[in-house]
Order: structure tokens, then C-alpha cells, then sequence
């Protein structure tokens, strides 16, 4: 039936007229009739608030279906298997995963120990799995299912907590796949490391060719004016002996005086014998000039890079920076300001393949200047070495300089570098104990610097 409100006023007035039709006196009681009004009032208010209430339990209970339709659907798209017990082990919920793993439906596993769906030989696994701890505590294992045809295949298991909103423990959830699919995971994300090593390999050892062949390029370029020197020397000294040798023959064969003195004046026997002294000098100074030249590169093999020794920065930066600017072929005003007598702990090979790259990549930097300057610098600052390389180019850029370190980033055209040389440089310097970084300086160009531990002069040479 249709609800049917009554107002105070209606109320007054039916009563009212059953005390007329009555036939009775009227008795007016304005306290009993108040009360009435107020209690109806209050009345109409509660069904108000009923009706109401029960709209917004509607829908929050839409609300709660919705959500947990969703989180049904979440569960139930998760491939690997779910598991849901309280804390006695009894499962609460499970799903099509877990299902199709076990072959059982959920009527058969849900109710049941966990222990009961568990092959028999890893029952005493399940202890930890199932003990009561704290939230952050996950416990990992492996365990087989028992099957209607036997047992599965061995399962990574791991069994978080669940909690109450009171903290209070009230079972776990156990989360798991085959341990066969996570080998063939790991194995393939193995061999894609691998593969990713070994092409870094590939490109370390492709910038060290490329520094090989810089620092070739420059000792062919050292060694050729004292080879050029020595062959020139050789030659003269042959044509020197075949006058010496006709002469020679002409004393021996008791030959006149007066032709001997015509012979010696016309082979200039004389000269010849002056000059001996001289070319024989020239050419061992020549001949030591390629002894030291050979005895750094033998110092600077790239075959000995896990030896360690003390090394000479003078002479360490003396070779490096007259090879790299002779290989450049390009006029710089070269300043070197290196404090004698500074030693270090290192290999040599490696550091003198930093600062290389350091004066390469700022004699690159300067193509545009007019008056290129590199300024080389070595100083004791405490316990350490501080060696830097400035230049007066245009400076890095600000949206470069926190990346001019890493691999493969280069601002050089396509085909002038591979982008390795300073990242390599850069973890030469902190295997030996140091770090490399770049600035810009406030009248221009950039500064590239580093700091490695200072020792004693060390008998090593």
C-alpha cells in the first residue's frame, strides 16, 4: 500500500470531528495534543532517514561488488598459482591457475588443509611457510603439488603474510610458478647478458685499438726523424768507407808519393776523417733516441694492464702529450706546467691512454679556435697528484657536461669518435683511486682534472 503522511494540522482536525460526531463535549488538551504532533514528526523523520540509508547501502553495496569483481578478475588473470589459507592452513580461495595446475576444481581444494593438495614428501616444507610473522617477511621455497595422476612438476613458492586490521595474523598467501620456466627465464636473461658483455668487451677493446693506433700513428711519427737521421748518417759513412777503402789500397799497393798526396787530396781523406767523429756521435745519439722510444712503449704495453708500478708523471706526461699533438699534426700553444718529482701508484700503460684521450678530445675541441691553447698542469695538493688538461675552446655545453661520461655519448661528427674514450678514460681513473671530472672555466674553454694518491719516488723505471 501506498505510505500515506498525515501533518499535524489533519491530525488536530480528525480529532476534532470524532468529538463532534460523538456527540460529546469538546475537551481541548493542548499537551496531549502536542505530544501527539511530536511523536508523528519524529515518525515521519526515521522512515526519512530508513529510506535514505537504505539508497546509500544500495549503493555501496554496488560499490563492494564492484571491487570485488575486480579483484576476482585481477586474481584469476594472474598466471601463476594463488593460494589463500588462513592461519589454521585451510584454503580459502585459489585460482584458475592454481586450478589448472593441481586439476582440481575449487570445490575440491578450497575448505581442505593445504597440506592435503601437497605431495607427501614436501609436507614438512610447509611449516615455515605457514608460521606467523610480520608483514615484510616473505619465506621462499619449492614444492610439488599432489595430482589425481601423481605429483607436479617442482614449484618456486613464496608465502606472504596477511594481517587483520588489528595487525593480528590471519593467514598467508602463497604465490608460485614452475621452477623449470624461471630456469629458462634466468638462463635466457643470462644469455642476454652475457651478449651484452661480451659486445661491451668488443667495444672496449675497439677504442683500444683506436687508441693503439693513435699512439702508433705518433711513434711513427717520433721515430722517424731519428730513423731519418741514422739512415742519412749511414749512408755518408758508406761513401766515407769506399774513399777510406781506395785509399787504403793505393798505400798498400807502394804507390808514389806524389800520387798518394793527389789521391788523398781528391778523395778528401782529410774531410772524411774530420767529419768521422761527428757522424759517429750523431748516430749513436740517434740510435739512443730510438732506445727510449722503444723502452716507453715497452713501458706503455697494453699487455700488462693488471700490473701495477710506480709511475714518473714528468715523463709519463712528456710522452703522452708530445705523441697525441704530434699525431693531431696541428699547431697548439703548448704549455705544460708538470711539478718534477711527482710519483704515483698505477699502470702506466692505462693512465698514459688517459691523458691521450684528455689532449685528443681538447685539440679536437679548439678546431675552431684561432689560437688554440692546451695547458697541462701536474701538482702536488696534499696527498695527491692533480693533473689537468685545459683548453681554450668554446666550452661544454650545460646540456652535455653530465653526460660527457657516459658510454657512447659523443658530440663529434659521424665516423671521429665512438663515444668510449671518456667513459674509458673515466674508469681507468677510478680503479686507480681517483675520479675524473669537467668544467667549464669562467674565461672559457674546459678544464678536465683528476686527483690519484701520491707516493714515494718508486725504484721501478
Amino acid at each position: 500500500m501506498p505510505k500515506v503522511t498525515r501533518t499535524p494540522e489533519a491530525f488536530e482536525t480528525d480529532s476534532l470531528l470524532k468529538l463532534v460526531t460523538s456527540g460529546g463535549a469538546i475537551e481541548f488538551d493542548p499537551e496531549r495534543e502536542g505530544a501527539w504532533i511530536e511523536v508523528i514528526r519524529k515518525m515521519d523523520e526515521v522512515y526519512s532517514d530508513l529510506l535514505r540509508y537504505e539508497v546509500d547501502l544500495e549503493h555501496k553495496n554496488a560499490e563492494l561488488e564492484e571491487a570485488q569483481a575486480f579483484v576476482t578478475n585481477v586474481i584469476e588473470s594472474v598466471s601463476d598459482i594463488l593460494i589463500v589459507c588462513d592461519a589454521r592452513g585451510l584454503v580459502q580461495q585459489v585460482n584458475s591457475a592454481c586450478q589448472q595446475a593441481l586439476g582440481r576444481s575449487v570445490a575440491e581444494v578450497v575448505g581442505r588443509n593445504i597440506a592435503n593438495v601437497i605431495d607427501a614428501a614436501d609436507r614438512a616444507k610447509l611449516a615455515p611457510l605457514l608460521k606467523p610473522r610480520a608483514t615484510p617477511d616473505v619465506v621462499d621455497s619449492e614444492l610439488r603439488f599432489s595430482t589425481d595422476s601423481g605429483s607436479t612438476d617442482l614449484f618456486a613458492i613464496n608465502s606472504s603474510p596477511r594481517h587483520d586490521h588489528r595487525g593480528r595474523f590471519i593467514g598467508v598467501v602463497l604465490t608460485g610458478r614452475p621452477v623449470g620456466e624461471l630456469r629458462r627465464a634466468y638462463e635466457a636473461l643470462h644469455k642476454a647478458h652475457h651478449e651484452l658483455q661480451r659486445a661491451q668487451r668488443q667495444l672496449v677493446e675497439q677504442e683500444k685499438m683506436a687508441s693503439l693506433g693513435r699512439l702508433v700513428a705518433g711513434v711513427a711519427h717520433e721515430l722517424n726523424n731519428p730513423i731519418s737521421f741514422v739512415y742519412g748518417n749511414i749512408h755518408t759513412l758508406t761513401r766515407y768507407r769506399t774513399a777510406i777503402d781506395t785509399y787504403l789500397d793505393a798505400v798498400h799497393g807502394d804507390g808514389k808519393a806524389s800520387d798518394l798526396a793527389a789521391l788523398k787530396k781528391s778523395l778528401r781523406i782529410d774531410e772524411v776523417m774530420e767529419d768521422l767523429g761527428p757522424l759517429i756521435e750523431g748516430t749513436m745519439e740517434g740510435a739512443v733516441r730510438i732506445s727510449e722510444i722503444v723502452k716507453n712503449l715497452r713501458r706503455l704495453s697494453f699487455s700488462r694492464l693488471g700490473e701495477v708500478e710506480h709511475v714518473d708523471i714528468e715523463r709519463l706526461i712528456n710522452t703522452a702529450v708530445l705523441w697525441a699533438v704530434r699525431t693531431k699534426q696541428v699547431r697548439v700553444d703548448l704549455q705544460l706546467d708538470v711539478e718534477p718529482g711527482l710519483w704515483i701508484s698505477g699502470n702506466e700503460g692505462q693512465l698514459h691512454q688517459v691523458i691521450v684521450n684528455l689532449v685528443e678530445n681538447a685539440i679536437d675541441a679548439m678546431r675552431s679556435t684561432a689560437s688554440p691553447r692546451l695547458v697541462v698542469s701536474a701538482a702536488r695538493k696534499g696527498n695527491e697528484v692533480l693533473v689537468g688538461i685545459s683548453d681554450n675552446g668554446p666550452g661544454i655545453d650545460m646540456d652535455h657536461i653530465n653526460r660527457i661520461f657516459e658510454p657512447f655519448f659523443t658530440t663529434k661528427r659521424v665516423g671521429e669518435g665512438t663515444g668510449l674514450g671518456l667513459w674509458i678514460s673515466y674508469g681507468i681513473v677510478r680503479e686507480h683511486g681517483g675520479e675524473l671530472v669537467a668544467v667549464n672555466a669562467p674565461n672559457g674553454g674546459a678544464t678536465f682534472s683528476f686527483a690519484l694518491p701520491a707516493v714515494a719516488r718508486g725504484a721501478s723505471e
